[in-house]
């Protein structure tokens, strides 16, 4: 692969404990040694065909090969993910696995180098921050019985994405990635560091990363301006570990990462009819809609090896987010009584003729004069903080014929989101929104939630003969509280509600592998699910069983796995939130009752060039899924996407059918590869039969090229063309209205490696 090099062994996390990269040689230098190395070793100490359950790892190789800063178009190289896309650019990502839901991801669990990332994971899952994928050198998915290892959320899986480590070797070295593009588009990425003898047989590691990417943004605004991104995201680390060779091998590091994005983004989207004229158009309504983030993570993280067999990696982490979203929320009514939903104004425009005009707001067709007050903008100002504190204890020994690994994790960790909102209103006079009446700080919403959690986790890989077994169980209590100031207390100083809950809940899970030789593996596994109800919420636990089984070949040129996967909701959850549409109280959780998901999932790669000895290299892939999600029982909500549910009604933002093509051609100094991408269409509410046109989320066919130059050891060019056929499909109907997927947009540059 010319001066690309591999991204070596990753490490998958255990339930309350952290794992990450870890850079194994092949030269076997047993000496070296990876702070954060633990658990399922995939590709450094244990074969990934003998893993329990379903687990799947791309490398940094696989990363840069199209060099996607969207995870959506990362994670479409993985089999059982499901992605609502919503903006175009993966600045707010909905992720789902195995059909567990996926607003905000906030039914998955998702890490960066095995520390829980999401602002509070607990107290509120909904994430609206992501780690930048430019950064990002691997990522891991866990599924099945593997998913207990994480935690909180167990049902779907778990994702855990690696960043830069501090590069390994004998001398300091750097990357520079430039790139520029379409729509205004532009990535800058550079890394330096190293590891540098510090005498007395300690060595010195230190890494400065920065990143800036921007884009003026591929929608219309009918108003002008832009309404792209602008994102800066800074890592730096330090770390002490000790030289190759000693008694009592060591390491400490601690990483520092600061990012700030701000992006012209809304909620609001297009009736189906504007949508059909013109998918990128955008509103007036929208125009003084922005969001803006602030993240900073802490992270210290050390390792001792007592011996060749027991080792403990304790990880001390504290995360700050603060986002402030400032976007249209509602229209005045006919009446002058009360205010529409914008998701209710798209949805029927003709009932809403007047909203709708205001929305739209286009001095040329008709002098659109509102009367002052007529939008209402909400200032979405939240806190969050998480912190906490987990390690994990190794041991390897052997009883009788049977070896044992065993790993046993606790972690203490406490979160908090922290609500003080309120409402401006605007009048749209002739195009342009003027502010009428500013809202007083805290008077839209003003509350506290908070949690407390330990969780202890044990599993022990046992391996006999040809079987692998592994055995776990997770314990999480969880202390819920919210406090709630009111409106009309925007000080805090006057009585407040509280409301406290404790849930407490064992998680089992179980996995077995048969090798049968040393092509062929079969596998199966089960585990218990669960989703935390939130604080204030009096709604049950979400709850199911999971079973999965499949089968794994790889031999030569070919390798090949395919899973069977059900899962058996005792109590599906869902929560409002303003992204699943709104129309209902923001912060209520509904119970969907007994739901079953099953799907296949399969994946096959082949070495075309090493079958019949090609000199060019010819990688070829696939990655297919097929799901079904029922409700199982009749009820009736204000929850939008279920609304009311009758037995055998689909569940909605499932596609039937996921399919990923891969293909490369692999000189001594050129790469070129092409992706092609197929997703099925899906309802956007939960129904059955003809899925009607304003529910309707389209299939899709997308095709993605990459091509790569050495121009000499150290420099490549780079080029990418994402959607290559431009494809037009509408992505969801969710937070309001239709929302167009990207256009082609093709970007170009360089990288540097010294």
């Amino acid at each position: 692969m010319g001066w690309r090099g591999g991204a070596g062994a990753l490490a998958l996390m255990m339930g309350a404990a952290a794992v990450g990269s870890a850079h194994a040689q092949e030269s076997g230098d047993e000496a070296e040694f990876a702070s954060l190395e633990r658990i399922i070793i995939v590709t450094a100490q244990r074969d990934v065909a003998d893993v329990g359950g379903s687990v799947q790892y791309l490398d940094e190789e696989a990363l840069e090969t199209f060099s996607h800063s969207d995870v959506n178009r990362i994670l479409r190289q993985t089999p059982g993910v499901y992605l609502q896309e919503e903006e175009g650019l993966g600045l707010r990502p909905n992720i789902g696995i195995r059909g567990s839901g996926n607003d905000r991801n906030s039914r998955i669990t998702v890490m960066e180098d095995g520390v829980l990332i999401g602002p509070a994971p607990y107290a509120a899952p909904a994430a609206y921050y992501f780690p930048r994928m430019a950064r990002i050198t691997g990522v891991e998915l866990a599924k099945g019985p593997a998913a207990i290892m994480y935690g909180p959320l167990t049902t779907g899986g778990a994702l855990n994405l690696f960043s830069t480590p501090i590069p390994d070797g004998e001398d300091a070295n750097a990357r520079i990635d430039l790139f520029g593009g379409e729509y205004g588009s532009f990535r800058g990425h550079a890394v330096g560091g190293g590891w540098f003898d510090a005498g007395n047989n300690l060595q010195l590691g230190a890494m400065v990363e920065v990143l800036r990417e921007s884009s003026d943004g591929f929608k219309e605004l009918d108003s002008g301006g832009d309404t792209g991104f602008e994102i800066d995201d800074v890592v730096l680390r330090f770390g002490l570990r000790t030289a190759p060779g000693a008694a009592l091998p060591q390491s400490l590091e601690f990483k520092l990462q600061h990012s700030e994005e701000t992006s012209d983004e809304t909620y609001l989207g297009l009736t189906l009819a504007d949508f059909n004229a013109n998918r990128f158009r955008r509103y007036r309504g929208s125009q003084v809609d922005v969001m803006n983030v602030e993240h900073d993570t802490y992270q210290l993280t050390h390792r001792i090896d007592f011996a060749p067999n027991i080792d403990l990696t304790t990880i001390a982490y504290r995360t700050d987010t603060s986002r402030v979203w400032y976007k249209l929320n509602d229209v005045r009514n006919n009446a002058n009584t009360g205010w529409v939903g914008i998701s209710a104004v798209l949805d029927d425009p003709a009932t809403f003729a007047t909203q709708y005009a205001i929305l739209v707001g286009d001095p040329l067709a008709t002098p659109v004069i509102s009367a002052p007050g007529d939008l209402r903008v909400r200032n979405n100002n939240r806190v969050y903080y998480a912190e906490g504190i987990q390690s994990v204890l190794g041991l390897e020994f052997d009883t009788g014929p049977l070896s044992h690994d065993l790993q046993l994790s606790a972690r203490y960790h406490r979160d908090e989101e922290d609500r003080f909102q309120q409402d401006d209103r605007f009048a749209m006079v002739n195009g342009a929104m003027v502010l009428a009446t500013p809202g007083a700080p805290g008077s839209q919403d003003n509350r506290v939630g908070e949690a407390e959690a330990w969780a202890l986790f044990a599993r022990d890989t046992v391996e006999w003969g040809d079987w692998t077994f592994v055995p776990g169980v997770r314990y999480e209590t969880i202390d819920l509280t919210q406090t709630n100031y009111g409106t009309a207390n925007p000080t805090r100083t006057g009585p407040a509600t509280l409301s406290e809950r404790n849930v407490d809940i064992w998680i089992p899970g179980v996995a077995a592998t048969y090798r049968i030789n040393d092509a062929w593996r079969v596998f199966a596994g089960v585990h218990r699910g669960f989703s935390s109800p939130a604080p204030g919420s009096s709604v049950d636990p979400e709850t199911s069983w999971n079973y999965e089984a499949g089968l794994r070949f790889g031999a030569d040129a070919l390798a090949f796995e395919a899973t069977a996967f059900f899962s058996d909701y005792e109590n599906l959850v869902g929560t409002c939130t303003a992204s699943t549409g709104g129309g209902c109280t923001i912060g209520d959780q509904f119970e969907g009752g007994e739901v079953d998901i099953y799907g296949v999932e399969a994946m096959a790669s082949y070495d075309a060039s090493a079958a019949f000895g090609w000199s060019i290299g010819v990688p070829l892939s696939l990655v297919y899924t097929y799901s079904h999600g029922e409700f199982q029982t009749n009820f009736a909500s204000s929850f939008g996407p279920w609304g009311t549910v009758t037995a055998g009604d689909e569940l909605p933002y499932l596609p039937e059918h996921q399919l990923t093509l891969n293909a490369g051609l692999e000189g001594e100094r050129w790469r070129a590869n092409l992706s092609l991408n197929y997703v099925s269409e899906a309802r956007a509410a939960a129904g059955q039969g003809a899925i009607p046109a304003g529910e309707l989320v389209d299939d899709r066919v997308l095709v993605d090229l990459a091509g790569e130059f050495d121009l000499t050891e150290n420099a490549a060019l780079f080029a990418t063309a994402t959607n290559l056929t431009e494809e037009t499909y509408n992505v969801a109907f969710a937070p309001a209205g239709a929302r167009p997927g990207a256009p082609r947009i093709v970007m170009g540059g360089l990288k540097l490696r010294f």
